[in-house]
């Protein structure tokens, strides 16, 4: 292969690698924008978050499109297959992201202002923060091709499921206990379910890039600590 076809290579590849940074860092916004949406009864910042949405939608079609072409005209082998490999998956699992986002805004519109008890919008905003911080750590570490980074946050992937078992078992006692509107609670239920499959993405994303480094996802089984669909008790 002449240096010219590999230079000429190498820049497609490192276009992807910008798309999917690109796309990451919109993912990261939407999803923080909709967490303090909700948080803050921001209706003007939920309704800019669905706003965006067909971008990242738009964004996430291109890189996978520009991914797959690159392999028809490439056909490319070992860690440059893994690679473009890495990049069709993390695109995919961003413009999940960014649908959760805008589902957490969409319901951050429903939610009545002044009927978000204190006792949920806190432990809610902590659960939007972590899986923030699950979301860009996963991202650091495909930019930076740090294995180790990845397994930090697969590793700490149950974190969030702890407190959403933990907001599960609350929000579930609030409904029966009639303490707060039913309808907004039932919201409540979704967003933190939201924000549960958000870190599973990160996790997802955190599981390609030790694929993309190492040639193989983890082996041991995920840690998960999310019990809520085992409670019969509140």
């Amino acid at each position: 292969m002449s240096e010219h076809i590999v230079q000429a290579f190498d820049a497609e590849l490192n276009a992807i690698t910008e798309q999917i940074s690109e796309l990451g860092a919109l993912a990261e916004k939407q999803f923080a924008d909709s967490i303090q949406a909700l948080c803050h009864a921001d209706t003007t910042l939920a309704e800019a978050v669905r706003a965006r949405d067909p971008q990242l939608d738009e964004l996430a079609a291109r890189t996978e499109g520009d991914a797959i072409g690159l392999t028809a005209r490439r056909q490319p082998l070992a860690v440059d297959l893994r690679h473009v490999m890495a990049a069709i998956r993390i695109a995919s699992n961003l413009e999940r992201v960014g649908d959760l986002a805008g589902n957490i805004a969409k319901r951050a519109l429903a939610v009545a202002p002044d009927l978000l008890p204190k006792v949920f919008s806190d432990p809610v905003q902590r659960m939007g923060e972590l899986a923030q911080l699950q979301l860009h750590g996963a991202m650091e570490a495909y930019l930076a091709r740090d294995a180790e980074r990845a397994r930090w946050v697969w590793e700490h992937d149950a974190r969030i499921d702890v407190l959403h078992t933990m907001l599960f078992r609350d929000i579930v006692g609030a409904m029966v206990e009639d303490a707060a509107p039913m309808f907004d609670l039932a919201h409540l239920l979704f967003v933190i379910k939201n924000i549960e499959r958000v870190g599973d993405h990160a996790t997802n994303i955190a599981e390609n890039v030790e694929y993309l480094v190492r040639g193989q996802q983890p082996t041991q089984p995920r840690p998960k600590k999310d019990d809520s669909s085992a409670l019969r008790e509140v």
